[in-house]
């Protein structure tokens, strides 16, 4: 691993020598999940984009094998084809990462492991901005670590396409995805299915999903519609249990419906927003024997919202106001409900066009936890045009899940007398960015107090109880970089990331928890994207993870993209020297794999 870092720093340097070709602008991208737009270039946080560009080329099936690429970001799968997998950010828990679809709260009130159920298909995504730190102030629950917003396409360049993968342990994915264009409304549908015979006892899976997206009234007042539905069905061999004589298994569904628009005047951008979010899932034990035990959740998530900004001498006012309600029935976990109101305000002021400092708070009412505050601050300092120096801090906070609070089986017990989590966050940073060459650094600490985990009493006591163990820092560090060039007037992309943390949840749960001590201590991820020819493209992806616990993995990924005319075929290739690894729980990652594409468009 020092040999890892080492060739990195020397990378930094070398790359400073080369002749520098203009590339893809990042600094004309506005992140938009925020209540203040604002250029990449200059915001005052950690954020990362994965673009359509980079989407296209990475030969990728699903988000949760995009987000692999990410330094700071913990992808935990449990097998192929993105069928169950938990998002991490930071060190943080899986509950503890909001994802957003256009800007919509996908948070699921029954459990954080739900999340990646909601990741649209990449064939709609137009960029995936990951917002890195303490965010509570800015999207409110579930922020605590992370956000990571899914931004989808407006229009389609081509009118339509379709995708054929096979491969590996019988995996099958098909997809159509279709655009229609009219001098008043867009509309984009797609329909996919991925299937999988498994690569180990019971894990199989068959996952389908739909996506709808229209914008009607395009010359008069614009009005978004999104819908989606998410169907799976998959063994989850030892997915929560260790037991050889069961044979775990689970479906679940995910929905969204969402309406918007936004009112723009010189000084005023108000964007209302109403939602629907449901979920189903239904988990046995036993796969042939639903009697033995079965568990049946359906959430519902009602959601209405308003973000405001208005621009004046003294800067930008961000506004915004969201009430929902979230209900469940379960079995195991009983009929509850919440409602929940969100305040949010913030001001950006800039200095000598050099400086900008945006304070702003977040006041948060739950039914069942009360009323919150959690101010924060970012500060920013551009001292060149390539060149900008940031820092924030804030409090952070996420509310208990119906799961922690209320579930129960013979090895674990839910705590309705939890407290909601809250930590306070500092971060201070420099990135470096112009038309080939980024790089960044970030530094970040987190002070974190009633952090949700299960735990046993002691050694003696086999059931694990949801409580709040103590104080827990966490301290880190971010490299990033990505140099783009050309050869024979091909382009071609290095990038690095490392992720250093340490925290010290191992002198407090050493023997006695169940989710906190897979922290990734060190990450490492290169990637070299590449083209020396025409029409054929080329990506290796290397990733190096070793865990708070000590166990450690290299991992190899390699795709091939073979453009002619309307039809793009590919081949991927994962895990290439078969390293032997887990990621969550007790799953063995599979074995080495290949899966070949065909893709057509017009």
């Amino acid at each position: 691993m020092k040999n890892s870092i080492k060739f990195f720093l020397a990378f930094l340097i070398i790359t400073q020598s080369f002749s520098q070709e203009k590339a893809e602008k990042l600094d004309s991208i506005v992140i938009t999940s925020t209540r203040i737009d604002l250029p990449f270039k200059e915001n005052s946080r950690t954020i990362n984009i994965i673009t359509s560009k980079d989407i296209k080329n990475s030969a990728a099936t699903n988000v949760a094998d995009l987000l692999q690429q990410v330094a700071g970001v913990d992808i935990r799968r449990r097998g192929t084809g993105g069928g169950q997998a938990d998002l991490y950010i930071r060190g943080g828990g899986f509950d503890q990462t909001l994802l957003l679809i256009d800007g919509i709260k996908m948070d699921d009130a029954q459990t954080g492991h739900h999340t990646m159920n909601a990741a649209l298909p990449i064939e709609v995504i137009e960029r995936i901005e990951i917002i890195k730190g303490p965010a509570a102030r800015i999207f409110g629950q579930n922020a605590f670590t992370g956000a990571i917003n899914i931004v989808t396409k407006k229009k389609l360049k081509d009118k339509f396409s379709a995708n054929v993968e096979v491969g590996s342990f019988g995996q099958m994915n098909a997809s159509v995805t279709v655009g229609k264009e009219t001098e008043n409304t867009s509309i984009i549908a797609h329909v996919g299915a991925l299937t999988s015979d498994g690569y180990r006892n019971n894990s199989d899976y068959n996952n389908y999903n739909y996506f709808l997206k229209a914008i009607l009234n395009k010359n008069k007042q614009p009005i978004e519609i999104i819908g989606t539905f998410f169907d799976k069905k998959f063994g989850a061999e030892n997915f929560y249990t260790t037991n050889p004589n069961w044979n775990e298994y689970e479906e679940t569904q995910n929905s969204l419906l969402g309406i918007s628009t936004t009112f723009k005047t010189e000084k005023f951008k108000i964007t209302p927003r109403i939602y629907w979010r449901r979920g189903q899932d239904m988990f046995l034990l036993i796969r042939d024997n639903p009697g033995f035990f079965r568990n049946f959740h359906i959430t519902n998530k009602i959601g209405v919202e308003t973000n405001v900004s208005y621009t004046s001498d003294l800067g930008i006012t961000g506004f915004g106001v969201d009430f929902s309600r979230f209900s469940i029935q379960s079995n195991n976990l009983g009929d509850r409900d919440r409602t929940m109101a969100n305040l949010f305000l913030e001001h950006r002021f800039k200095f000598w066009n050099a400086l900008d400092i945006t304070p702003g708070v977040a006041v948060t009412y739950f039914s069942d936890f009360k009323f919150n505050a959690f101010p924060g601050i970012d500060i920013g300092v551009q001292l060149s045009d390539k060149v900008r120096a940031y820092g924030n801090l804030g409090y952070t906070f996420r509310a208990p899940t119906f799961t922690d609070l209320y579930y129960s089986d013979p090895a674990t017990s839910g705590n309705p007398n939890l407290e909601p989590e809250k930590a306070f966050a500092q971060e201070i940073g420099i990135k470096y960015t112009n038309n080939s060459f980024s790089g960044s650094v970030a530094f970040f600490n987190r002070d974190s107090k009633d952090l949700i985990d299960y735990i046993r009493p002691n050694t003696g006591v086999s059931v694990f109880t949801a409580a709040n163990i103590a104080e827990v820092n966490t301290q880190g560090v971010e490299l990033e970089t990505a140099y783009n060039f050309k050869v024979k007037n091909y382009n071609q992309t290095f990038a690095f990331g490392y992720t250093y943390l340490n925290d010290d949840i191992l002198d407090q749960n050493k023997d006695l928890s169940r989710y906190s001590l897979n922290t990734l201590k060190h990450q490492f991820i290169t990637r070299y994207s590449s083209q020396f020819f025409k029409n054929i493209r080329q990506n290796i992806i290397y990733k190096h993870s070793e865990r708070t616990i000590g166990t450690s993995y290299n991992v190899w990924d390699a795709s091939v993209l073979i453009d002619f005319n309307k039809f793009t075929f590919t081949v991927t290739a994962n895990n290439i020297f078969n390293a032997d690894y887990i990621e969550s729980g007790f799953v063995p990652m599979p074995p080495s794999n290949i899966l070949f594409g065909f893709r057509y468009s017009f």
